[in-house]
């Protein structure tokens, strides 16, 4: 347990009905009970709400009416004691509350210091703390029940049920070098621990396979919109989206910066960026979006290229065609309804558009799911595993256990074998948050929202 107390305010900053201020540690309610007015708070029951008003202890003037719930350790999300304050949403009020809990004694949380107190209190474990900020940041109901099964423990059991299977190989492996007049080496060696290690790798195959999809889930595709300028980027983003997201004018180079938004195609999450077109410019602003557009053609997983169905391939849609030819691309020509001009025969696999009359829409994201093989995703009956970092450990883990699959192969002496099969073991528990240190710790909690 911690011995201070930190609060934060776990509500989004702005006016709204209501913004909770959330205080966690030793004391909590103390801080809390100086500074409410209504039932002494250090008599309540704990997981009771209670009415009254905040006071400023200098003036002894109301500050605000509210509701004060009160959620003693053990049985809280962080293990201590936790007082969540339902205060107006001003911002004036919720900050002068959080202003006052900080007089009080209370120190200002750091970024996902609440889920990381949870972690190192040992209520949730490192892998069930990362699936709490994807819950957070899930953006269909897919990727909101794979982010689910990780913070209800699916990922957690499946990782541990693969420990569980290397350390039985370890555990073969110690008794044969504790007691090696009861096996010889090398058939031990070839009959059961060769076995046990393979099947092990053929579930982390399994695993690292269907985490492809896991991580598209996730993390949605980076998908670029190009061209050059004037083809109908803005308005096929502006399509996609349902909503006027972009400028779209007659004029060539409108969009001068990259526009991004997300839309939903069979439970994946497409992170759209709509760039500048491509072309020389002397215009300054111009040609910084025109390198932006270039680098958000690097980072794309997916790439949407605009041609114009009423002119022929120029340069600049010959340049643009080379650029992207290993990516995964969708080739649009677009404006259709207009008389054709372009020569389709040097173009394969295109679709054909038109922003004004609704041509196409639904050609692309039938494409999309063709090409990313998302088909018909089951997100209800399989756990997933999706977060890069856990995948990197998996990769780690599956490498390490062939390196002493091979090992035993070339009779390799077993103590031997077992220094790549507990790199597997260690590799797998880091998922878990077994064996890290506090700088990784760092790194991941920073990444969450204030209050959670």
């Amino acid at each position: 347990m911690f011995d201070d107390t930190i609060v934060a305010i776990s509500t989004a900053l702005g006016e709204g009905a209501i913004s909770i201020v959330r205080l966690s540690g030793p004391d909590s309610i103390e801080i809390a009970n100086k500074l409410f007015k209504g039932k002494d708070l250090m008599d309540v029951k704990s997981h009771t709400i209670h009415y009254g008003h905040i006071y400023e202890p200098e003036t002894d003037s109301i500050l605000d009416e509210v509701m004060l719930t009160v959620l003693k350790s053990p049985r809280t999300y962080t293990k201590e004691d936790i007082i969540e304050i339902n205060c107006h949403g001003g911002i004036y009020i919720t900050n002068k509350v959080l202003e006052l809990t900080l007089t009080m004694g209370a120190r200002l949380a750091e970024p996902g210091e609440f889920t990381k107190r949870a972690f190192l209190n040992g209520r949730i474990d490192l892998a069930q703390a990362e699936s709490v900020m994807d819950l957070i940041n899930a953006k269909t109901e897919e990727s909101l029940t794979v982010a689910m099964k990780g913070v209800d423990g699916r990922v957690s059991k499946l990782v541990t049920h693969l420990r569980e299977q290397v350390l039985q190989v370890i555990a073969n492996i110690e008794v044969n070098i504790d007691y090696p007049e009861y096996d010889d080496a090398i058939e031990m060696s070839n009959e059961l621990l060769k076995p046990l290690i393979n099947n092990v790798i053929l579930e982390l195959n399994r695993i690292l396979e269907v985490a492809k999809t896991g991580k598209i889930i996730r993390e949605g595709i980076k998908t670029a919109i190009i061209g050059r300028p004037n083809v109908g980027k803005s308005s096929l983003l502006n399509k996609l989206m349902r909503e006027e997201r972009a400028i779209v004018t007659e004029i060539a180079g409108t969009t001068r910066d990259v526009i991004e938004g997300f839309i939903n195609i069979g439970g994946i999450a497409l992170k759209l960026v709509d760039t500048a077109g491509i072309r020389e410019t002397e215009d300054l602003v111009e040609a910084i979006g025109v390198e932006r557009s270039k680098q958000a053609i690097s980072e794309a997983e997916l790439v949407l290229l605009v041609l114009n169905n009423s002119e022929p391939l120029t340069e600049e849609d010959r340049l643009l065609l080379d650029l992207t030819k290993d990516k995964q691309r969708i080739i649009l020509i677009n404006k259709s309804d207009l008389e054709s001009k372009i020569d389709k025969s040097k173009l394969n696999n295109f679709i054909e558009t038109s922003m004004v009359e609704d041509i196409g829409i639904e050609d692309i994201e039938e494409k999309v799911k063709q090409l990313f093989d998302l088909g018909e995703i089951k997100t209800k009956d399989m756990t997933y595993i999706s977060n890069t970092r856990h995948i990197a450990k998996l990769r780690i883990a599956r490498e390490s256990l062939e390196n002493a699959s091979r090992a035993i192969e070339m009779e390799v002496p077993v103590d031997m074998v077992e220094v790549d099969v507990k790199e597997a073991w260690i590799a797998l528990g880091e998922i878990l948050g077994k064996e890290v240190g506090d700088s990784l710790l760092d790194e991941l909690f920073s990444k969450f929202c204030l209050g959670k």
